[in-house]
């Protein structure tokens, strides 16, 4: 059994989260800014499926990626370096979150991001939290990803792609951009084999939140902005 949870009341221990399914720690049909905003500072994250109530999940090991670890192969830095692209900030978060709804997943059946997480994600951008990084290409929004910043921490939700390497080239962005910004850490959540291409890895959920607690209290550089267009790629 899970608890439910019910108004203001906490989330419970990360000890009490189940080990099949792995991270499974609580229920509770809250998506408000603040219970959102509280459980990523815990190293928490909802996921769930339509008809179902909000799951709250802290995984163990949890999937992160180091900003400097990112794999960067040959092909990719051909593409990058190839340009014939734009990479942007924060210019078109609703329709990155749409597309990374339709994209169907190898496994799954249908998507998580329901209306109601595309609601409250939505809500999040627009209280400076949750942000988008944008592929474009003949002026045509071809892959991205979105996800949430507290302090010096960047939690990745989804990516899409609609032409070969498009979200990895937003991916690459992010990563540098990052690193440059002495960010620690881009939460994946859990492990793919795609993220393990790109070189996150799995680290125990108590180193984890031990990173965490000091990112997210660390100051939030003020570079999430609409006209932010990320540099043409030259020397990582």
């Amino acid at each position: 059994m899970i608890p439910w949870l019910q108004g203001n009341a906490p989330f419970p221990p990360l000890s009490q989260a189940l080990r099949e399914p792995n991270g499974l720690l609580a229920a509770g049909n809250d998506l408000s800014l603040p219970r959102l905003l509280q459980a990523y500072r815990q190293g928490i994250f909802p996921w769930f499926s339509a008809g179902e109530p909000v799951l709250w999940w802290s995984p163990d090991p949890r999937m992160a990626l180091f900003p400097a670890e990112f794999r960067l192969h040959r092909s990719l830095l051909k593409t990058l370096r190839g340009g014939g692209y734009e990479v942007r900030l924060d210019t078109a978060f609703s329709q990155v979150i749409n597309a990374c709804a339709q994209t169907p997943r190898p496994g799954q059946d249908g998507t998580w991001i329901t209306d109601d997480i595309a609601a409250a994600y939505r809500a999040l951008h627009d209280a400076g939290w949750a942000h988008s990084v944008e592929t474009w290409m003949d002026g045509e929004l071809v892959g991205g990803l979105y996800g949430v910043a507290i302090g010096r921490m960047f939690y990745g939700e989804s990516m899409f792609t609609r032409r070969r390497d498009a979200s990895k080239i937003a991916f690459a962005h992010l990563a540098r951009f990052l690193r440059a910004r002495e960010f620690g850490l881009i939460d994946c959540q859990m492990n793919t084999a795609h993220l393990a291409s790109l070189g996150a890895r799995e680290i125990s959920r108590a180193e984890f939140i031990a990173r965490l607690e000091n990112l997210t209290m660390a100051a939030k550089p003020a570079f999430w902005r609409a006209d932010a267009a990320a540099q043409p790629w030259g020397n990582p």
